[in-house]
């Protein structure tokens, strides 16, 4: 795979879904109707690869010289998945680019879910040439956060899982989307939540911008205006598909290192490879 192609394929591997598209890497968005179907009950490896096989063959990009990049929900490094937040506890220590490329028979690019989003909304979205650092969360199942400081991602920072002072619950168990439906909570009493969880971000690192994506980002006006920060935080541009645009975007890295979100196909020095 070569950085002289203009399409690639995006596939994001979510706690309740698996989407997949394929990508103009020029402008960042999709060229065909986003495909979703959903994540096997337990997610194990097996299952989940019969599932992204699914919306390859859906998408009709089976054909191994179309760039494939994977976003997938755990702590990733050199292409292997050190953490299992909600999947199995199998893929913790688990060659999951390994196992992926040889069971689709193509070479793929593999990294965390939130880490992609963050590049994509800092190639073509919310975050395109803001300076300064950025922190992008993703609230849905978990929280996933993307830390990009002038330009270069900073991998795997897993700020959901930030311990609240106090209690024995991380902020992930108590503010995510998830915990809205499954408490069946009120926008303004969500707000709140998300009021002290990113309060306690800005205390910790003195952002320039937050991002806010995922699926509920369609729905910011309900619930960003209710956020008291001095931090300025708006809703990602490419919501719920920018995992599959920032995978897109990675599946044209190679193997070099350093690079910063804004080089194009050396993007693979911005994930934690």
């Amino acid at each position: 795979m070569t950085g002289t192609a203009t399409t690639a394929v995006g596939i994001d591997i979510g706690g309740t879904g698996i989407k997949g598209a394929l990508v103009d890497l020029s402008q960042g968005t999709l060229l065909t109707d986003r495909i979703k179907v959903p994540t096997p009950k337990g997610a194990e490896p097996d299952d989940v690869l019969t599932a992204v096989r699914e919306v390859l063959e859906k998408l009709d990009v089976t054909d191994a010289e179309v760039p494939l990049g994977v976003a997938f929900p755990a702590i990733v490094k050199n292409g292997r998945t050190l953490s299992a937040a909600n999947v199995a506890d199998t893929w913790i220590d688990f060659e999951a680019e390994a196992f992926f490329e040889e069971g689709l028979g193509r070479q793929i690019h593999f990294a965390n879910d939130a880490d992609v989003a963050g590049v994509a909304e800092m190639r073509y979205g919310a975050a395109k040439d803001r300076n300064g650092l950025v922190l992008l969360t993703t609230l849905g199942t978990g929280i996933g956060t993307a830390m990009i400081y002038k330009g270069v991602l900073v991998p795997n920072t897993e700020l959901g899982h930030l311990h609240r002072p106090g209690h024995k619950k991380d902020f992930e168990h108590f503010a995510a989307y998830s915990a809205m439906e499954r408490e069946e909570l009120e926008w303004d009493a969500w707000a709140d939540r998300l009021q002290q969880y990113y309060s306690h971000l800005e205390f910790l690192f003195t952002p320039d911008l937050f991002v806010v994506g995922g699926g509920v980002s369609k729905h910011a006006d309900k619930f960003l205006p209710l956020l008291d920060l001095k931090t300025e935080i708006v809703p990602a541009v490419h919501r719920n598909n920018a995992g599959i645009i920032g995978a897109a975007a990675l599946a044209l890295a190679g193997d070099d290192s350093g690079a910063s979100v804004d080089e194009g196909e050396d993007l693979a020095g911005t994930t934690a490879r």
